[in-house]
């Protein structure tokens, strides 16, 4: 009779929001009220760390939705990995899901998630399936991007201090850059999974070998200018559907680059 509970704790522990999140959320919070009220005296670093823990809790949100489609679709496993607590650390690579993001946005300004849940495809029946498991992260950085959007598309953003309506659009940007480069068919992102369970066994095991070299090759490839243009044309097209000002999205870049002031 004491199986029962313990599973049931065991479960519960399983999708315990972890304190390493709730301490990023924490940083998130802080530094996003040191931007508004003015209270750092370097306003580029607080935009520093508001940015790049919004990233963090973002990236925490995207493989969140990864792992919990994947659960409601057969992998029964999830929970034990620890990939339900929205722990960062319980990613398979923490170099690849948090600190290479973290290092694209620095370099680059460009969101890109790096590879992060495992999960046991094995275990799941279906195509559909396994491509919603795929879309799942970048449809979340859509809907933060729309959540972070709001107050540009409510108006309600007249009185807001500039430094942290800059911060905000900055995060806006990398919200919709992470998704539209996520949903590129390339091995290792998650447009290629979202299509590669549609394909025959014979193009997925010539594609494979070149998995772990997609998303580097995506970013080599933004490193030509000619590209990196026509992409972030197309970003600040999709900004301005979020009615974000470009401009605040450049000034936020500047100053979360407070190391160049």
């Amino acid at each position: 009779m004491s199986v029962t509970p313990i599973r049931r704790a065991q479960r519960g522990s399983d999708s315990r929001v972890s304190p390493v999140f709730i301490g990023i959320a924490a940083v998130m919070a802080v530094s996003g009220w040191a931007v508004w009220t003015h209270y750092a005296s370097d306003s580029g670093f607080a935009v520093f760390l508001f940015v790049v823990s919004g990233w963090l809790v973002s990236l925490c949100l995207h493989e969140y939705a990864h792992a919990r489609t994947a659960l409601h679709s057969g992998d029964l496993s999830i929970g034990a990995k620890g990939y339900l607590t929205l722990n960062p650390l319980k990613y398979t690579n923490a170099v690849l899901s948090v600190l290479l993001p973290v290092l694209f946005v620095i370099a680059g300004g460009i969101g890109l998630p790096g590879g992060a849940v495992y999960i046991e495809r094995g275990r799941i029946r279906g195509r559909v399936r396994h491509s919603l498991i795929s879309a799942a992260g970048p449809l979340t950085n859509v809907l933060f991007a729309f959540v972070l959007a709001l107050p540009f598309m409510l108006g309600a953003t007249d009185t807001w201090p500039p430094e942290f309506l800059a911060g905000l659009g900055f995060l806006v940007l990398l919200q919709i850059s992470a998704a539209l480069l996520n949903f590129l068919p390339v091995p290792g992102l998650d447009g290629y999974g979202i299509i590669e369970p549609w394909l025959s066994d014979g193009v997925k095991r010539q594609v494979a070998p070149f998995a772990p070299f997609g998303l580097l090759a995506v970013f080599g490839f933004l490193y030509i200018q000619s590209l990196n243009d026509k992409f972030f044309e197309l970003v600040y097209h999709v900004l301005d559907w979020f009615q974000v000002d470009p401009q605040y999205a450049s000034y936020g870049y500047a100053l979360f680059q407070f190391w160049k002031h």
